[in-house]
């Protein structure tokens, strides 16, 4: 119990930190939050017009008072007013968590389900010419940036062969139709999963060939289990602890793909979104889907660690006795 209230309360003080730096280094960016609002008419607003439209927005106050009032609204699940949508930003988010969810979700499982499979097969295959093969053209793959493996894939299938749609979520008026969504995913989800699969599979590599090399493995040979049976029922399940927290760790870097991704690929959801609120000054949005992501990293790390010391109580009972 000591632990998990532990935990909560680590989890509670990094968000409070996240808010304060994401409301102070937004407030205080450069730019116009009245042109964001107001659009060009802001530049035909006499000095008292722009007076009563500052005021209307609370820009004139001290940013310790603007935060404790967002705050306070927060905790109602009121985050103000999107000065691009003038609607609520919980509403305009409400629309697109969900797409972003499904890219990077799908992205994420297939991720790691070809990263383990790819690792443990390299592994059993360790110094042979498939093994020096997959690692360097991985690696290779690795090291291009994604948004210009998306660009060459674009063109590629959607503007030559015409076989795959180029951008959006969906078509137009068949947001609700589920094959149409897995149309237009393929392109983006084959794009971040070519783009961070070696990376992590090259890690699950790592640690299958070490696990090879102990002695365990040795007598289990000795009993002539299959190589199959050793790499899937023994050394798969003894990394399982440090898969779990590469799973974890792995989050943002995933995060920051999908982000890429929408911006490239013009896929309605939070990258996109948070772009344009960057662009236009539109602080409500940008400071909240900043949180979001955060709140999202910080909670899969935490639940990582917990999953693994799960999996192994010896991994809390060190920790227990490092903070002693």
């Amino acid at each position: 119990m000591r632990y998990t209230v532990k935990r909560i309360l680590q989890f509670i003080v990094f968000m409070a930190v996240l808010s304060v730096i994401v409301f102070v280094l937004a407030r205080l960016s450069p730019g116009d939050p009245l042109t964001a609002y107001y659009g060009d008419s802001v530049e035909h607003m006499s000095t008292v017009q722009k007076e009563a439209a500052i005021e209307r927005l609370a820009l004139d106050r001290p940013i310790v008072t603007q935060y404790f009032s967002w705050l306070s609204g927060a905790f109602h699940g009121d985050f103000g007013i999107s000065y691009i949508y003038k609607q609520p930003v919980a509403s305009v988010i409400s629309k697109l968590w969900f797409n972003t969810l499904l890219l990077g979700g799908i992205s994420y499982v297939l991720t790691f389900l070809g990263a383990t499979l790819l690792g443990v097969y390299c592994a059993g295959k360790e110094g042979s010419r498939i093994d020096s093969v997959i690692v360097r053209t991985g690696t290779v793959t690795s090291l291009v940036p994604t948004f210009f493996v998306a660009l060459i894939c674009i063109l590629i299938f959607a503007v030559n062969l015409r076989l795959l749609p180029s951008s959006g979520a969906y078509t137009i008026g068949m947001r609700d139709n589920a094959l149409d969504r897995a149309w237009h995913l393929i392109l983006p989800v084959f794009v971040m999963t070519l783009s961070h699969l070696w990376y992590y599979a090259y890690m699950v590599r790592n640690k299958v060939v070490d696990e090879l090399h102990k002695d365990y493995v040795t007598l289990l040979c000795v009993k002539k289990l299959s190589r199959r049976k050793i790499l899937y029922a023994h050394c798969l399940k003894n990394i399982l602890p440090s898969l779990i927290t590469i799973m974890a760790i792995s989050v943002p870097h995933i995060i920051t793909g999908t982000y890429i991704i929408e911006l490239v690929f013009g896929y309605p959801g939070l990258g996109t979104l948070a772009f344009e609120s960057a662009r236009y000054k539109d602080y409500n949005m940008l400071s909240v889907i900043t949180l979001l992501t955060g709140f999202v990293i910080i909670a899969s790390g935490i639940i990582g660690q917990e999953i693994s010391a799960a999996v192994d109580p010896a991994m809390r009972h060190e920790e227990t006795v490092y903070e002693k």
